[in-house]
């Protein structure tokens, strides 16, 4: 797992390099493919499966959400504008392992509210990351990531959320970034951490409301409100003496 997700950190700081105005989110798929390939990887993304009736499987190795879009956006011709923020999600198959990680990026010169909701937003996975300790339980994380979100004023998304991750890429539990206020479904079971269980955390935070639509083809999620969104995750693993962040190049 760390060998993938090294692949996944050096990918997503490729894409990192290239962001600037007039740079399509097709042009970023294709520097993170050439990033996965060199190093003998699979992009865990491409050919996932739709839950929606009709919707054909994701069509790429990345996902690129700009300024609303929020996740499982869909690189294409769209060129960045200066102002934009642009949310670049990536996994990787290396050796039967997974890695999964996710960073918005500023577009040029940002506005004062579109900088500070990035920077609450890693924040906040830090603030989970932290919380990844043996000993600790699922809900200290989750708690961590949703109390410094809504300190700072902005809201988490309640209808997406991270997951185990190993061999495969979703796997239990689903961990939500939030444990109170309204949201469907339940909390989940609030497990003890042991070193060797592995996470990938993913505070997706807006700067409006947290309720969400899908647009027209099938897979891209907006916020109702079509206010800013922000991603941030890591692939991590608990560790005896505290957490491992596994998507990182250092």
């Amino acid at each position: 797992m760390r060998r993938a997700g090294r692949v996944v950190a050096e990918a997503l700081e490729a894409m990192r390099q290239h962001v600037a105005p007039g740079v399509t989110t097709a042009e970023l798929e294709a520097i993170a493919r050439e990033v996965i390939e060199k190093h003998g990887g699979r992009p865990s993304f491409l050919g996932v499966p739709s839950t929606r009736e009709g919707v054909p499987p994701f069509p790429a190795a990345i996902t690129a959400c700009v300024n609303e879009e929020i996740v499982h956006g869909i690189p294409g011709p769209r060129h960045l504008k200066e102002g934009d923020i642009v949310s670049l999600d990536v996994g990787v198959i290396l050796e039967g392992y997974q890695g999964d990680a996710a960073i918005t990026v500023p577009v040029g010169e940002i506005s004062t509210e579109a900088q500070r909701l990035l920077e609450v937003t890693e924040a906040a996975l830090y603030a989970g990351i932290e919380m990844a300790r043996p000993g600790n339980h699922l809900w200290d994380v989750i708690r961590a990531i949703q109390e410094t979100v809504e300190q700072a004023g902005f809201q988490v998304i309640r209808e997406y959320q991270g997951h185990g991750i190993g061999r495969e890429m979703h796997e239990p539990p689903g961990i939500p970034n939030f444990l109170s206020g309204p949201g469907p479904g339940r909390r989940p079971r609030n497990y003890r951490l042991r070193p060797g269980m592995t996470f990938a955390l993913e505070p997706m935070v807006v700067a409006g409301d947290w309720h969400t639509e899908v647009l027209a083809d099938g897979w891209t999620v907006v916020t109702r409100d079509r206010s800013l969104s922000a991603h941030f995750e890591h692939t991590v693993a608990v560790r005896e003496d505290g957490p491992e962040i596994l998507t990182r190049l250092d």
